[in-house]
């Protein structure tokens, strides 16, 4: 099969849209639990609690706006409209404190001001999530799914798995030096701004895809339609791949909340201080530089060669990958040996990625994209980070009491519990489960093949 060629104005979107997208939702996945353990005084059960109601939120949210995107036969109002007020949400996040809520209840006490903060965090950080999720998770993704095929969507998922990595760099770097230099209130606006930003572009630069048209029937029944028996059954391959994803991110969310906490307080590493050494050598810097620049290439080279022999192939070594990955980074007490684990994690991570996203879209009925965003959020987002933070949280107060790392006094004197090594031991341990789907897909392909033959 001839390869679609895409178009420039789609690319630019793809670029502008998803890298600005992931760079908002690395901020609420890695700072928004910084700042809610740091900045805030949270614990780990407070931030579990936040990024379950944040998934709740999400998967809800692309639910009704997906399926409100196909009974429109619209996206762009929904994503150029919404990421506008996407960014003005980020940027409230620049006026919660326990000082401002102390000055609007006064008489509530400490103990009152730090739970009406936390709780004020958890629900501003669902409205953000709303938004969000209606822009970038409903209305972006069905926009993809409708701009590219079969032929270009292994090439495309390359590109769009490198721009979560391109923002946890700039996340990393950027976001974490700006809070040490000018505070957590002066980032949150900045990012509100860039954000608010590309949704401005975008009411220029969007298209809509061609040949969309409104769904028809009733909007509910298009709400429930990928609940029902008979299309589950019709389209089983689509749901064992949505089950690997759900499975591979309840591994990740066992971590994810807890990673940059763990990296800081237990590995005791100090990311202003790396940018000093770095910037200090600039051989280092330079070798670092090409082999990202040798690292993007290979990957997108790998997503072309998904679409020309096919998703299912690669999808073991990548769940073996993750799995090593995640074992490696267990026992490591160095963060230079600790990465090493993260980067082995990290590939398999990339291309199990690049294979189920675009494997997913490939199997979506393409007359209910909007409608299939729902329940693809069911198992990217509402099971993973409900299971997964859940899993870690317990993890976390069970061997902090055994563990020579022990509790963690914060900047309010309170004390709390800090993240173990024992969280990536259990993330291998649920990456294992990978197994079942990926044996199932290639049980079916091995099928297909003697059919065919």
């Amino acid at each position: 099969m001839e390869r679609t060629k895409l178009t420039k104005r789609v690319w630019f979107n793809l670029i502008l849209f998803g890298f600005m997208g992931q760079l908002a939702w690395n901020v609420e996945n890695m700072y928004f639990n910084t700042f809610l353990y740091n900045y805030i005084g949270g614990t780990p059960n407070d931030i579990n609690a936040m990024v379950a109601a944040s998934a709740v939120t999400a998967v809800l949210t692309t639910f009704v706006m997906g399926a409100l995107s196909d009974r429109l036969g619209r996206r762009k109002p929904l994503i150029s409209i919404g990421y506008i007020l996407w960014g003005v949400t980020v940027t409230a996040f620049a006026f919660i404190s326990r000082e401002n809520v102390m000055k609007i209840l006064p008489s509530l006490g400490a103990a009152g001001v730090a739970a009406v903060t936390v709780t004020l965090v958890i629900v501003m950080d669902c409205v953000m999530t709303f938004m969000g999720s209606t822009c970038n998770d409903a209305a972006f993704n069905a926009w993809l799914t409708d701009s590219t095929d079969e032929t270009n969507r292994g090439s495309v998922e390359s590109v769009n798995s490198m721009l979560p990595l391109a923002a946890t760099l700039l996340v990393t770097v950027g976001f974490g030096a700006g809070v040490t230099a000018l505070g957590y209130p002066a980032c949150f606006i900045g990012l509100g701004a860039l954000v608010v930003v590309s949704g401005v572009v975008g009411l220029f630069t969007l298209k809509e895809p061609a040949n969309l048209e409104p769904t028809k029937g009733g909007y509910f029944k298009n709400l429930v339609y990928g609940f029902r028996p008979s299309v589950v059954k019709e389209n089983k391959r689509l749901y064992v791949l949505l089950a690997a994803q759900c499975i591979a991110g309840v591994a990740q969310q066992v971590v994810m909340p807890y990673l940059f906490i763990y990296i800081q307080h237990c590995l005791n590493f100090d990311f202003n201080n790396a940018i000093s050494v770095l910037t200090g050598k600039p051989l280092l810097l330079a070798a670092l530089v090409a082999g990202l620049i040798l690292f993007v290439l290979a990957v997108i080279a790998f997503g072309r060669l998904t679409d020309k022999l096919g998703r299912d192939p690669f999808l073991i070594p990548a769940v073996v990958l993750e799995i090593a990955g995640f074992a490696i980074a267990y026992p490591m007490k160095t963060i230079f040996s600790f990465a090493l684990g993260l980067a082995v994690y990290g590939l398999g991570m990339l291309m199990f990625g690049i294979i189920i996203s675009a494997a997913v879209r490939d199997n979506t009925p393409p007359d209910r994209v909007g409608a299939f965003q729902g329940v693809r959020m069911i198992f990217f987002v509402l099971l993973p980070m409900v299971i997964g933070p859940w899993i870690g949280a317990r993890v976390i107060e069970h061997y902090s009491r055994l563990h020579e790392l022990g509790m963690y006094v914060n900047d309010y004197g309170e004390t709390v519990a800090k993240p173990v090594p024992e969280i990536f031991l259990y993330a291998a341990i649920v990456s294992v489960l990978l197994i079942v789907p990926a044996l199932i897909l290639r049980k079916w392909r091995m099928k297909r093949q003697n059919d065919t033959n």
